[in-house]
């Protein structure tokens, strides 16, 4: 479905959905700067990154995570200084996120709900592009939907009839008013289930020349329900999905095997991030680590290289708070799984489906 080419240093790029957009197979997330790292820190992260070919870079208004008013956007303005001091925009493909409606008491700095309308959407983008100090954004996206449904691991739905939900058709057209005024080249969604993605795709028919290019959603070895859900939409419609926690939080990196609970990890310092840390969680994530481990594997790089062996896969997000994390995740690029390691994490996964969904 995405073509895709070689860089000579390794890494992969694939074609976001019908745009022009090629992404780096590892995408540099930032939810972490201001939070767990500094802007030095970040600084040092971002440029790494840059030199090692990761082009894509993906924040949000609401950043850095945990969100909080103290420090609202501080992400963006971060990502924006280094972008000022550096240069090089244009060979960046910057993508960014509206906040949708809030069930946990979410707003914005300057008053009001964080609801998908005109009036938020135009003032989130205009004070997003002031924080990353760019005329344009490459990607912008629905965090997550207006409407209430099933997110963040929830599974069971069940519908509001009181919902006063923005018409997602109409959250649309304004994104549609915002590319035709060069503000933003691509729409892409978050947090989307099938049913909002197929309304999307719909309302794509019906607006020649705008888009949606992607989904970004949560996808790793111990969250897979994308591909029983979403994968097929993906490769009829031609939409790329930028998977977010393809590590789980650090769950697949091997650092909470044995029981270890290393203080600084972020599901031990936030332990309200409860969607990765249930029992049969971590069972499943000593297995991975078992199985990568005894060919000769880094965990981390295992999993990464099973994401990126799926054709609906345009990037995986990365969260790498030190240069070594990030070293070796861009590093996972040069592996391909031969058939014996998929067939043995196919096995474990038969054993725990999707116990992070």
């Amino acid at each position: 479905m995405h073509l895709s080419r070689l860089q000579e240093d390794g890494l992969e790029y694939r074609r976001l959905g019908n745009t022009d957009l090629m992404v780096s197979a590892i995408v540099q997330g930032t939810m972490t700067f201001g939070t767990s790292n500094t802007e030095a820190e970040a600084a040092t992260l971002l440029d790494m990154a840059q030199e090692r070919g990761v082009t894509t870079i993906d924040t949000a208004e609401m950043y850095p995570s945990p969100p909080d008013h103290s420090h609202y956007g501080e992400t963006e303005r971060i990502i924006g200084r280094w972008l000022k001091a550096r240069g090089g925009r244009e060979h960046l493909i910057l993508a960014s996120k509206v906040a949708g409606r809030s069930t946990k008491g979410y707003m914005r700095p300057w008053g009001g709900e964080t609801r998908l309308d005109r009036a938020n959407i135009e003032t989130a983008l205009d004070q997003s592009l002031s924080r990353l100090q760019t005329d344009y954004i490459d990607l912008y996206q629905l965090h997550w939907p207006d409407r209430k449904t099933n997110i963040f691991g929830r599974m069971e739905y069940r519908h509001d009839p009181a919902d006063d939900a923005i018409a997602l058709e109409e959250t649309l057209d304004v994104l549609a008013g915002l590319v035709r005024a060069g503000k933003i080249r691509h729409i892409g969604l978050s947090n989307e289930n099938p049913w909002g993605l197929m309304r999307a795709a719909e309302w794509a028919r019906h607006h020649p020349g705008v888009e949606i290019a992607s989904i970004q959603n949560a996808y790793s070895l111990v969250s897979r329900l994308f591909e029983a859900t979403l994968a097929e939409i993906c490769h009829h419609e031609n939409i790329g999905l930028l998977a977010y926690s393809p590590l789980a939080m650090g769950l697949l990196t091997g650092k909470y095997c044995a029981g270890q609970r290393p203080p600084q990890a972020r599901l031990v310092k936030y332990s309200y991030y409860d969607r990765y840390t249930a029992p049969q969680a971590l069972s499943a994530a000593e297995q991975y680590s078992a199985i990568a481990r005894d060919h000769g594997y880094a965990p981390n790089q295992m999993a990464l290289a099973y994401l990126r062996s799926k054709p609906f896969l345009a990037g995986a997000i990365i969260g790498a708070t030190s240069p070594e994390q990030l070293r070796s995740n861009i590093d996972s690029v040069a592996i391909t799984l031969p058939a014996e390691i998929i067939k043995k994490i196919e096995a474990v996964h038969r054993q725990f489906p999707n116990p992070c969904p």
